[in-house]
């Protein structure tokens, strides 16, 4: 149980950090404001032993994006999560596919810990744009987005979620 709640509060996190820190527009780039929903696939919660109430998670998340522009993509999501106690570091590749084939990959990774449990001033979070695929080839960029997570009910590896963002980004000429 505190496990899931962890894993929400990283997600959490994560989500209002990156908005933070993806904020400022780069010069000339493309501002791309999406919609997105999210639901866990797989979860392995795996205890290290070496020190007390260190973890090692891993967490494989599907979902959707709907971008203002009327895109759609499919979202998978792989994160590991090494946590002592309640700080944790955080890495996360979240690849986007359109339905013409074309990929978006995505890297977040950070820490948090210390401060007040859930508290968004815990953890401090980098998202950027790694590799483009199809029209998206040479795309940089970052990330910015905020989530609201939703129980996960029995049976469910972790927690849903439904939010927002943008995309900044730039392409190489043509």
């Amino acid at each position: 149980m505190a496990t899931k709640k962890l894993m929400a509060v990283l997600f959490g996190v994560l989500v209002i950090s990156a908005w933070v820190l993806g904020s400022a527009n780069q010069a000339g780039a493309e501002t791309l404001n999406f919609k997105t929903y999210t639901y866990g696939i797989k979860q392995e919660t795996i205890p290290i032993g070496d020190v007390e109430d260190h973890l090692l998670i891993f967490n494989v998340r599907g979902g959707f994006w709907v971008f203002e522009n009327g895109e759609v993509a499919t979202s998978n999501l792989v994160a590991q999560i090494d946590e002592i106690k309640g700080a944790a570091s955080l890495v996360m590749y979240n690849t986007l596919t359109f339905p013409d084939r074309s990929i978006i990959i995505i890297k977040t990774q950070g820490t948090t810990g210390g401060g007040v449990p859930g508290s968004p001033a815990a953890g401090a979070f980098r998202s950027e744009i790694i590799k483009g695929t199809g029209r998206f080839e040479g795309i940089k960029g970052t990330l910015s987005h905020k989530s609201k997570f939703i129980p996960a009910e029995k049976g469910e590896p972790s927690p849903k979620s439904y939010g927002e963002g943008t995309l900044v980004y730039t392409l190489p000429s043509k």
